[in-house]
């Protein structure tokens, strides 16, 4: 989304983005499965990121699926003939570009198309994980974008309907910043931010860690591949709405943001170390001692309650 805006002349970051759109959040949904296992997630989803934007930036996305993977692709070809960035979803699993190990079945990855080289037929992408602009065949696109199974993303495509303009900052911000710490606090539903911390924290007491290991360790893997490989979700997006604080804090004037921002990057930091301790348990160079691990789930709920409602005051204070 940061590129969209930006293709259109605001200069306008990433961690802007990410804090504007208020994003940021925790969510344990193990009625949705992911390989098997309980959806996690640390930020909001993606569709949710595409609609926050638009109050604020003053513009409306437009968003397009397709029943036929040749409609899909003439409507991209068509939208990227008349100079547009075009937000895609599609599956990981199918993308060759992407490394091996990343390469499973994961059907809401969001990349962008910036152009399509005419000898070749090769669109020209830009993917968040990879540092640098790729190409990809029609062919390897097309089956992306029209992988079946679990959030299916049906040719899914997305581009602003008009140029986007400049927010009034010290409305959007603090507004952004409020529905964030809301999200963490009060969602009225038990498996949402920092309860859904400690919902997680409860389920890992559960494990049999002498009875079934095996079944253990990927249930605690697929907690720190969600967190630490798809989006690095934990520390990563932790860190980046620190950045966004301290973004804020400048355009606000208002120090007591970069304090709090200094604050999350410690947090983010505690994600790190308990992805650490759960991967060294996996290879079987610690112990496999899930209660250790809910211990330290409900210590970063602990804390990142503290620092939502440290937040929250601030604002509510400004």
């Amino acid at each position: 989304m940061s590129a969209i805006v930006r293709h259109y002349g605001l200069p306008f970051s990433e961690p802007m983005a990410f804090g504007l759109s208020s994003a940021l959040t925790f969510a344990f949904l193990p009625f949705i499965k992911i390989s098997g296992q309980p959806l996690v997630s640390y930020r909001m989803p993606p569709r949710t990121i595409l609609r926050g934007l638009q109050k604020p930036l003053r513009f409306s996305m437009r968003t397009e699926t397709f029943r036929r993977p040749e409609d899909g692709m003439a409507r991209l070809d068509q939208l990227l003939d008349a100079g547009q960035v075009v937000g895609l979803q599609a599956s990981v699993f199918w993308l060759p570009f992407m490394p091996p190990d990343f390469r499973f079945h994961f059907n809401a990855h969001n990349l962008l198309a910036f152009g399509r080289d005419e000898a070749s037929g090769d669109y020209l992408l830009s993917d968040p994980v990879l540092e640098e602009p790729v190409r990809c065949a029609s062919a390897d696109l097309a089956k992306a974008r029209f992988a079946r199974g679990l959030l299916a993303p049906k040719g899914l495509l997305y581009y602003p309907a008009h140029a986007p303009q400049e927010p009034a900052w010290e409305q959007a911000i603090p507004a952004a910043i409020k529905k964030t710490t809301r999200n963490m606090l009060r969602t009225p539903l038990p498996f949402i931010g920092v309860r859904g911390i400690n919902r997680v924290a409860r389920a890992f007491e559960r494990l049999p860690a002498a009875a079934n290991p095996q079944a253990t360790k990927l249930y605690i893997g697929h907690l720190i591949r969600m967190q630490e490989e798809i989006g690095t979700g934990g520390g990563g997006f932790r860190f980046m709405y620190a950045a966004f604080l301290e973004e804020a804090a400048t355009r606000m004037a208002r120090p007591a943001l970069a304090e709090l921002a200094a604050q999350l990057v410690e947090i983010g930091d505690l994600w790190r170390e308990f992805a650490l301790a759960t991967a060294r348990m996996i290879r079987d160079r610690d112990p496999l001692d899930p209660a250790h691990l809910a211990t330290l789930l409900r210590a970063q709920a602990a804390r990142e309650k503290t620092f939502f409602t440290s937040l929250e005051k601030a604002v509510r204070r400004s």
